[in-house]
């Protein structure tokens, strides 16, 4: 069972996928024509959406993971980057092209790359604590 405060975590992940519903809506506008995007900006926003949808999945499955298998508090705190990153990661890949007609990324791009720092950092101390759980 989750402790208290990552149940609220739980809980505020499960209402952000209401957001990533919308942003399908809006995805499937752009799709259709209704919303003017250059190609950039339509590879952009799909590679935002597939990743918001997998890293919530992901994130939610490392925080039962690290919860139900008594990873030390520093893991289970260090594996919320894979959360962090689910934020992060499509934000970098939406804000970067904003605008009329960009030819390249702006410096939101910036959210990317800090968000996979997070996701790569996530993911190793969930395995590590995982390891380190299963081993002590």
């Amino acid at each position: 069972m989750l402790d208290n405060v990552h149940q609220i975590i739980a809980g505020v992940v499960l209402l952000s996928v209401v957001g990533i519903a919308y942003g399908g809506t809006f995805l499937l506008k752009v799709t259709r024509g209704s919303v003017p995007a250059n190609e950039l900006q339509q590879r952009f926003f799909r590679a935002g959406h597939a990743h918001a949808g997998v890293l919530v999945i992901l994130g939610l499955l490392v925080l039962q993971l690290t919860q139900l298998n008594d990873v030390a508090p520093l893991w289970q705190a260090l594996s919320l980057g894979v959360l962090a990153a689910a934020i992060l990661m499509p934000g970098g890949f939406f804000l970067s092209v904003a605008g009329r007609d960009p030819q390249r990324p702006n410096r939101f791009i910036a959210l990317l790359w800090t968000g996979a720092g997070l996701l790569v950092t996530g993911l190793a101390a969930a395995g590590t604590g995982l390891i380190a759980a299963g081993t002590g």
